[in-house]
């Protein structure tokens, strides 16, 4: 059973993602900029829906209270594709750091262009963290969005040691704004680079905001306890509820390798 909704649940996701970059977001394209940021929360909202529907897979988001307004930076934990278009539907106006090559994808990469969101040339190295940092400074002073960043880089499976990079705190420190930590136990259901959709419910928990004026490091050290203390306490709490099921992923296997 827990294959045949997995097949069924892919096929649908990305027939329904490919109808809606047709349909939805190709003529968006062409539309004011809010109005293709609602197509997205739109077809992020309709993938939620799938998922819970086809795969018994539900979302929980606690802590919607701790997000201060205007400007601010998001700094998540990164275990699963299904964080990168749950997230945007928890803020008004975001804007993502990515891997450039999202944006040379036909539509889906020009919709990215269109909504502004911070490409990042990764072998570049201290030229792509230098114009990361102007494009961000430009988003959040003079448009006031919210930056979301995965301070790991890439997808870490559950229960990996973390390994934070200094971007994060670079990025902190050059902006001066608040940053909003978030832990989320979604590998447990959506793992990477794998087939399967186990069902349960996905919790992503935003948590009190980390104020300006912290040093880099302080921060650094701050941020990393912060996030991997909740990811410890819902990765605990999703494990529980997949052993009563018998699905538990961590129980017969050591954690994959990044």
């Amino acid at each position: 059973m827990l294959v045949l909704r997995s097949l069924a649940f892919n096929t649908l996701f990305y027939a329904n993602l490919v109808l809606w970059l047709i349909f939805i977001i190709l003529p968006a394209l062409f539309l004011p900029k809010r109005i293709l940021l609602a197509a997205a929360i739109a077809w992020s909202r309709s993938s939620l829906w799938l998922l819970r529907v086809v795969a018994g897979t539900r979302y929980e988001v606690t802590g919607i209270e701790n997000i201060p307004q205007g400007g601010l930076m998001v700094a998540a934990k990164h275990q699963s594709f299904v964080e990168t278009f749950t997230l945007i539907t928890l803020f008004p106006d975001p804007v993502f750091i990515l891997k450039r090559e999202l944006t040379w994808i036909p539509l889906f990469g020009w919709a990215l262009n269109r909504l502004r969101m911070i490409p990042v040339n990764r072998g570049a190295r201290a030229r792509a963290l230098s114009d990361v940092t102007r494009r961000a400074k430009v988003e959040l002073g003079q448009n006031g969005r919210q930056l979301l960043i995965f301070p790991e880089g890439t997808r870490r499976p559950p229960g990996a040691p973390p390994a934070y990079k200094f971007g994060a705190a670079h990025l902190y420190a050059e902006l001066g704004v608040p940053c909003v930590p978030v832990a989320l136990n979604t590998g447990l259901y959506w793992p990477r680079r794998k087939f399967l959709r186990r069902p349960g419910t996905i919790r992503i928990e935003i948590l009190p905001p980390i104020m300006p004026g912290l040093g880099k490091l302080a921060f650094q050290r701050e941020l990393q306890e912060r996030i991997e203390t909740a990811c410890d306490r819902l990765l605990a709490q999703g494990r529980a509820e997949l052993a009563a099921l018998g699905l538990d992923p961590l129980a017969t296997q050591a954690p994959d390798k990044p």
